[in-house]
This record gives structure tokens, C-alpha cells and sequence, in this order.
């Protein structure tokens, strides 16, 4: 069975995560995608792919990316080379206090290229990305021609 994790599974959008897939087989080819829909709908995603090592894992922080989105070792590339599916859309949190990104990560079998994987994942998990921590506060600005937020720490 193939499993998909991310270390830790909810954390602020600035700190890195850890991704992990275990349960493949010795050197398969697989692609690791990530992929979120905005609070407009619209649906950014990116995708690497990867050779299992002899144990049957991937780590992007250890592996090379052989290709997709980016290449080389990029621990947090997945994250980073989101890319919108609809051109010239911009990915943007309006909510910051209120909910994450609820960001999906799947490992598909093999080399998949188009926007929409005809298969189903192999293993997949979700990674909560939240703009503003645990307590604090968001205080409006509005002085003058000044217009802005404060965040005020717990």
C-alpha cells in the first residue's frame, strides 16, 4: 500500500513541511502532484516527478525532481511551482484569519502530464497552509488614504 504523508499536516505557509511517499517499488517512476482550488474555484497545481529509491521511497527533500514543474532537490517545489490552470490568474489568500489552503498531494503511477491524472492516485494526503497563527489578531486600518492590516500577536 502506498502512502503519502506531510510533516507537519497543518503549519503556517512559510514554514517547510516534510513529504514523504513510502510502498513503492524499488526505482518506479512515479508523479508527485499538488494541486488546491483558491476561494474564487480556480485550481492551481504542480508536479514532479520522481524515481523511488531502493527502498521504495521518495523524499523531495533528498530525491531530485527528474523533471514537471521543476527539477533537482527542492524540498518545498511542490509548494512553491503552483501554477494556475486558467492563465494569468494570480494565487491569493482574501481569508487569511479565517481558513488555510487545504493543499492535496498525490502520487500517480508513472509519468503524467496532462492537468487531469486518467488514473487514480496511488496515495494521496491533504497539508493545511495557514496565513495567520493560533491567537492572533487582525485589526483594520483605515487612516486617511491608509488602508491596511494589523496583526497582533497573543
Amino acid at each position: 500500500m502506498v502512502e503519502v504523508t506531510v510533516t507537519p499536516q497543518s503549519s503556517l505557509a512559510d514554514r517547510p513541511v516534510q513529504i514523504r511517499v513510502r510502498g513503492l517499488s524499488p526505482s518506479q517512476l512515479v508523479t508527485l502532484r499538488a494541486w488546491l482550488k483558491d476561494e474564487q474555484g480556480e485550481c492551481f497545481q504542480s508536479r514532479a516527478f520522481f524515481r523511488a529509491d531502493g527502498a521504495g521511497e521518495v523524499d523531495p527533500g533528498l530525491h531530485a525532481a527528474l523533471g514537471g514543474s521543476y527539477s533537482g532537490v527542492w524540498p518545498m517545489g511542490l509548494f512553491w511551482f503552483l501554477q494556475p490552470d486558467t492563465l494569468f490568474q494570480r494565487l491569493v489568500k482574501r481569508d487569511v484569519a479565517g481558513s488555510p489552503f487545504r493543499v492535496r498531494l498525490e502520487v500517480l503511477d508513472g509519468l503524467c502530464v496532462g492537468t487531469e491524472p486518467q488514473q487514480q492516485p496511488l496515495g494521496s494526503c491533504e497539508a493545511e497552509r495557514w496565513y495567520v497563527g493560533p491567537g492572533v489578531q487582525r485589526v483594520p486600518i483605515r487612516e486617511g488614504r491608509v488602508r491596511g492590516a494589523l496583526f497582533l500577536p497573543p
